[in-house]
């Protein structure tokens, strides 16, 4: 600055004034593009400050996304299983042949595990109270992540309702059969269960009469049909989750590389 105006004060001095008219807008549009400059330095630095926040939560929603992803992968498996049993259960109820098919009949009682899907929805919930929020705002993304929540409540409804209905199914039962060989058989050790001194008929017919209970068989059947929708569900979810996936590597590989 004392450089400019010591050049200024000899201009004056010298009476050119056009040249010191022109070297003063020279040196006001210098201090106006250093102005620019800095802004546009703030800016880029706010914009990437910006940018890293959101990464942190598009890489933990990613992070949760493949963990429900890994769950349902479990609990599918899971469904399958008990679904596929209590089919062949239902037939031989429908076809009178339960003592034929006694131990289909105990396997698929597996139907009154209570067990449901436990989707990670922080990080989205995080986000969506976030100031980065609008950055993905009406973008693909945002419409997966909106589907994808949307299919885990509908998800929860329906899981919801088959374990409340099971819970009313396993209280009729409780008023009219004492379970605890059955319970003692599902839960306890074999060591333990062989000190027990009960022989192996006393369970069959234990199981006969218990298998042959209409709370029993409303379980079964339900499951038989049931856990066939709840797959598809867990099926759609996953295809939808993957794509969310899919969406925040191509966003973050574009949006933070640059």
């Amino acid at each position: 600055m004392k450089i400019f105006r010591k050049i200024r004060f000899q201009l004056l001095k010298k009476g050119k004034t056009t040249e010191y008219l022109k070297y003063a807008f020279g040196e006001i549009l210098l201090v106006v593009l250093g102005i620019l400059i800095a802004l546009q330095i703030n800016n880029w630095n706010e914009t990437k400050k910006a940018n890293s926040i959101l990464k942190d939560y598009l890489v933990k929603i990613k992070s949760h996304t493949k963990e429900d992803l890994r769950q349902l992968d479990t609990i599918t498996i899971g469904r399958k299983q008990i679904a596929d049993v209590c089919k062949k259960a239902r037939v031989a109820m429908l076809t009178n042949t339960e003592e034929k098919n006694i131990y289909t009949m105990m396997i698929s009682g597996t139907a009154f595990a209570d067990f449901f899907f436990k989707p990670k929805t922080d990080g989205y919930e995080s986000l969506k109270n976030s100031s980065s929020f609008v950055k993905i705002n009406n973008t693909v993304l945002d419409s997966l992540l909106i589907q994808y929540h949307g299919m885990i409540e509908n998800i929860a409804e329906n899981e919801k309702s088959y374990n409340d209905y099971i819970l009313t199914q396993e209280a009729h039962i409780s008023k009219e059969f004492d379970r605890s060989l059955i319970l003692a058989s599902a839960f306890m050790p074999q060591d333990s269960l062989a000190q027990l001194a009960i022989s192996q008929s006393e369970y069959i017919e234990t199981y006969k009469a218990y298998t042959s209970l209409a709370p029993f068989k409303n379980v079964v059947s339900l499951a038989a049909f049931q856990f066939d929708i709840m797959i598809d569900q867990y099926e759609q979810l996953q295809h939808t989750g993957k794509n969310i996936i899919k969406e925040i590597d191509m966003l973050t590989s574009k949006t933070f590389n640059n």
